[in-house]
């Protein structure tokens, strides 16, 4: 019959890969629990205001119209709806790909069970597949893993947040569109079960068998998985644990999944009390916590309380004197195990001789220091008690009294055990691996030592008073062949006939009076001594190996091990070289019982997933090691002693070579390295958080951030203003004290002086002071963050335009007159002063926020000129070949770039390559680069919008006045309107418009400052008007900073006035 899992067999291959991919969802669950989104809880009052509107539960599905009506009724939650989608739709996306797996993999199994029934896989049925052992293991555990992955999405991913992340997924994917979806039978397989995880929480009624029931499996099916869970030994593992008080930790795994499988078929737990005490009596006489899935514990007192059967079984178990004895047992055992392993442990006495002789023994101590430390560790469980139940409280107390519980001589026996397996199990690797070549040399050995006694009875050979012996000579000769003949394939003839030579050489030896010749009996003795290592040595078998692996697991603690963290760590910091018992105890974890076969091609991404979590805990542990390190170190400075002794731990982190974690290798130097790095990033962070707190009176998942890292972190503090980081912190103390509307930035000097006072308040300097303390890369970050802030003030500011301004019917006719006055531009306004000074005076309401918003961008326009200048300064003085190469490679792009723009043929970087994006972050670091030449925003054609520029800047010009030593300054610090930030405030707006915008913008100047001057000529007013004065430096300053040629501005203003201009100044 062909092999269940042959690559043939299509019914094997099927389950195969449905339990496969079962193992993967799982992972894949428990991967993306960690990640689920902070705003979908909604717990802060902050983001139930915020977001409340936009993020909805199923009760969404009762109205779609109703909740979408209300966003379009208010912009602003329609851009918040956008912005939201753009931040999240990549990891609600992920999610619902892997709850549609969920269901996916039920209906796949519930497919695969009908084919069966239908006869598709000839020959087999599904009676045939649970007779076969393979197909027995895999059909029960499709049914376990189904359970498990239900359990896991209700424990981690609470019902509510469940439901707000698929109505978000429904919202912004195409998924309500698409006819093929299965959208609403995800939804129906994992709406809320009203269950949670949390202490305390009330358990729903008929949970959860009701959640299991959601998607109907066959009856028949659950039945007869459960039936084989209930009678056979479907793993063998009882072979592994042949002692009978062992046998409830030997069918551990089993019962597991029978816990899982029971509520498919609740009518088992509330009513059939026989099986439920055959069950009982079977896999929990002894036990009542248990670990389903990967160390998630489940305390059966309280899963099965609500089931009447089930609770009566386990009553038998949960006796007070039952608990004692079985306390009381595993307190004895600690302790006699204690010196027996310690004592095994001793340098050199595992010898291999002692190993052979004593592997029965050796595997005795095995299993009972494994089944002590699992029931021990399980059923002291913090985790496993709910403390607000009374019951379980009691409970616990008992067990943690009877059995002498001490968390640190139970940690320390499962260091000892984890030391004693590993060390065992590595010897036996090599013996497995030298057996054939040792035992070949044994038998030759003894082969020989039987021929050089048949020559020396031969007579030839002399030994001392040896006489002549032809019967001894042939026997000998005989023995030697028969030595020679044994076979290492035929290991049971070979040991049989073995043991039958030692026998013959023992009595030839009696028979003969040999005794009397020491050195016949030397050598009769050397080779029984071989023939018995022979017979050790064929001994040595792989199942001792596999017994070892079975006895040693401990899956069950995956999560438990997390509460001995502190111990671990205590350990390592009394003395640094407990790191070698830790390697074996984490080697111990390492080695899972998940049954994924190894054709599987699920194995890759479930290992890479449970290597990674160890791994990413053994950093947690080893971190004592650069803590305790950084912890001397602020002793040492302190104290101004060079006490270096204190920092000894570094040296023991290089013993931990950690190589065998499934797929990832750690490498101790990079685990220490890392280690230092993350304990540096969280001091430096936490120096900073604390020092830069400051009195005045598109967000970025952690899991995209390019900085964020898993093993070295950035630690995140509780907020104490608006911002989230110290960074943030400082932009705003930065923009708080260059305020325009309190202080006035002097260009020539690059400084800012208080209006009121005209006291200094800072200068270009503090840019400096920021490189020196923070370094160029705080510097760039602070950069960038100016860079975002005037994104989101460009974009808020475009908002109130379009939505209040534009939209003014009053307002919108003003500039409709205006444009009609002012036509044609070319030409001269008749009466220009009432013109401007009534479009000006009508307009008045709306220019206060405008301003604010201008002189706000403007600011941190000039804030990034001044990073950019201190960036740039200090890579031409640290790294000039650097700031060389970048200026001489920019402006190399920038040619090829314009050379295509003119002629299409030459070459141009493609869409895929990223040389643009790359280089571009390195000139932002060497502070090669304008700001105010960047385009922030896309923008769209705006009506009017020339004239609402041109009408806001002639509404400013009055508030200012010339000073010969000082350019434009504010006339009245009551009304502070400060020169520089409107300017380039007013310029960064305009960049990010098409470029007719700003020619239509500066005519309109220009026909302000000729209109002005025309009529102070026919007026016979000598001196020139204060606002055109304005008018014309604010066109020589735009001339200046966008480095753009005159004639730009001489083609509006003819230059005899530029002229009569320049002697004003």
């Amino acid at each position: 019959m062909v092999d269940f899992l042959a690559e043939n067999n299509l019914c094997g291959q099927a389950i195969l890969r449905i339990v496969s991919r079962g193992n993967a969802i799982i992972a894949e669950l428990l991967r993306l629990s960690e990640f689920i989104p902070a705003v979908f809880r909604l717990k802060d009052k902050s983001d139930q205001q915020k977001y409340g509107d936009i993020i909805c539960d199923f009760s969404y599905f009762k109205g779609p119209e109703y909740y979408e009506s209300k966003l379009e009724a208010k912009p602003e939650l329609q851009d918040l709806d956008e912005e939201f989608r753009e931040n999240n739709i990549e990891i609600l996306t992920r999610f619902y790909l892997a709850f549609e797996s969920v269901h996916k993999y039920v209906v796949d199994l519930i497919r695969y069970l009908d084919d069966l029934n239908e006869g598709v896989y000839i020959q087999q049925t599904l009676e045939t597949v649970l007779l076969n052992e393979d197909g027995k293991q895999l059909l029960c555990e499709a049914l376990y893993l189904y359970g498990v992955m239900l359990l896991v999405i209700d424990q981690k991913m609470e019902g509510e947040v469940r439901e707000r992340m698929l109505v978000s997924y429904y919202r912004y994917s195409a998924a309500r569109s698409s006819a093929d979806s299965n959208l609403d039978d995800i939804c129906k397989l994992l709406r809320s079960t009203g269950y949670s995880s949390h202490p305390g929480a009330k358990r729903p009624p008929n949970y959860p068998e009701s959640y299991f029931q959601r998607v109907p499996i066959s009856p028949t099916f659950i039945s007869m998985v459960i039936g084989r869970l209930r009678s056979d030994d479907i793993y063998n593992q009882v072979s592994a644990y042949p002692l009978p008080e062992h046998r409830s930790t030997a069918l551990a795994t089993q019962a597991a999944m029978l816990c899982v499988c029971l509520y498919f078929t609740p009518s088992i737990l509330h009513t059939q009390q026989a099986k439920m005490r055959e069950i009982v009596d079977k896999y929990f006489p002894d036990n009542w916590v248990i670990s389903i899935y990967m160390g998630i514990t489940v305390n059966l007192v309280e899963a099965w309380e609500p089931y009447k059967a089930a609770k009566t079984a386990l009553n038998y178990t949960l006796d007070t004197a039952n608990i004692k004895e079985q306390s009381g047992r595993y307190a004895a055992s600690v302790e006699s195990l204690r010196p027996q392993v310690q004592q095994l442990l001793k340098e050199g006495f595992l010898r291999e001789e002692i190993v052979l002789d004593n592997i029965p023994k050796l595997l005795n101590c095995l299993r009972d220091c494994n089944v002590a430390i699992r029931w021990l560790m399980l059923h002291t469980a913090e985790s496993a008690y709910d403390p607000n139940n009374k019951r379980l409280r009691q409970i616990k107390d008992q067990v943690i009294n009877d059995s002498k519980y001490n968390p640190k001589i139970l940690f320390q026996l499962l260091l000892d055990t984890a030391q004693f397996e590993f060390i065992l199990k590595e010897m036996f690797k090599q013996m497995l691996a030298e057996k054939q070549l040792k035992w070949e040399s044994y038998k030759k050995e003894g082969s020989e030592r039987m021929m050089e006694l048949a020559e020396v009875f031969s007579g030839v050979k002399p030994l001392t008073r040896v006489e002549k012996n032809e019967n001894l000579q042939a026997w000998f000769r005989e023995i030697s062949k028969q030595i020679e003949s044994l076979n290492y394939e035929d290991s049971t003839a070979a040991g049989r006939k073995t043991v039958q030579l030692i026998q013959a050489l023992v009595e030839v030896q009696e028979f003969h009076q040999l005794e009397s010749n020491l050195q016949v009996c030397q050598f009769l003795a050397d080779t029984r001594k071989f023939l018995h290592q022979m017979i050790r040595t064929i001994n040595i078998k792989e199942e001792v190996l596999i017994t070892m692996q079975i006895v040693g697991d401990l899956s069950y603690a995956w999560q438990i091990i997390d509460s001995f963290t502190s111990i671990m760590q205590e350990s390592i910091r009394a003395n640094p070289f407990m790191v070698t018992k830790l390697r074996a105890t984490f080697l111990k974890v390492s080695q899972n019982g998940l049954f994924i076969f190894v054709n599987s091609p699920d194995l890759l991404s479930v290992s890479q997933f449970y290597s990674g979590e160890l791994v990413a805990y053994v950093r947690k542990v080893l971190q004592i090691i650069p803590e305790s390190m950084f912890t001397s170190l602020a002793k040492i400075i302190k104290l101004q002693i060079a006490d270096t002794d204190k920092i000894r731990d570094t040296k023991c982190v290089f013993i931990f070579m950690l190589t065998i974690m499934y797929l990832i290798n750690v490498d101790p130097k990079q685990l220490l390295e890392d280690g230092i790095r993350k304990e540096l990033v969280k001091r430096v962070a936490y120096a900073l958080h604390k020092g830069l707190i400051f009195n005045p009176k598109a967000k970025i998942q952690d899991w995209q951030s390019v900085y964020q890292s898993t093993h070295i972190p950035i630690p995140k503090y509780p907020s104490v203003d608006e911002s989230a980081t110290f960074i943030g912190r400082l932009c705003r103390e930065i923009l708080r004290i260059t305020d325009p509307k309190t202080t006035c930035y002097i260009d020539q000097l690059n400084t800012w002086y208080d209006m009121r006072t005209h006291q200094e308040v800072t200068n270009n300097r503090l840019f400096s002071e920021i490189q020196d303390t923070l370094g160029t890369f705080g510097l760039n970050g602070l950069d960038r963050l100016l860079c975002f802030m005037i994104v989101k003030e460009l974009q808020n500011f475009l908002t109130v335009l379009q939505k209040n301004i534009l939209k003014d019917k009053a307002v919108v006719d003003i500039f409709k007159a205006l444009l009609s006055a002012v036509n044609p531009v070319k030409g001269i306004v008749a009466n220009a002063s009432k013109v401007y000074v009534n479009a000006v005076a009508k307009t008045q309401k709306i220019w206060p926020a405008y301003l604010e918003a201008i002189m706000k961008v403007g600011q941190m326009q000039i804030l990034r000129q001044q990073i950019a200048n201190e960036l740039n300064y200090s890579c031409k003085f640290d790294s000039k070949h650097l700031a060389a190469a970048l200026d001489n490679l920019n402006k190399s792009l920038l040619s090829d770039i314009e050379a295509h723009y003119q002629d299409p043929s030459l070459p141009y970087p493609k869409e895929d390559n990223t040389l643009l994006y790359e280089i571009t972050a390195y000139l932002e670091a060497a502070g090669i680069q304008n700001p105010l030449n960047k385009i922030y925003i896309t923008t769209k054609r705006l009506p009017y919008f020339p004239i609402v520029n041109f009408l806001f800047l002639i509404a400013q010009l009055p508030k200012l006045q010339n000073n010969k030593s000082q350019g434009m300054t504010c006339r009245k610090a009551a009304d502070p309107v400060d020169w520089a930030p409107l300017v380039l405030g007013l310029l960064t707006l305009l960049k990010q418009f098409h470029s007719r915008y700003t020619e239509q913008f500066l005519a309109l100047i220009g026909q302000f400052i000729r209109s002005i001057m025309e009529q102070c000529t026919s007026q016979k007013i000598p001196d020139m008007p204060s606002d055109v004065v304005g008018a014309l430096m604010f066109l020589e300053d735009y001339v200046r900073y966008t480095k753009l040629p005159r004639k730009v501005a001489e083609a509006h203003v003819p230059s005899f006035v530029f002229d009569e201009f320049r002697t004003v100044l």
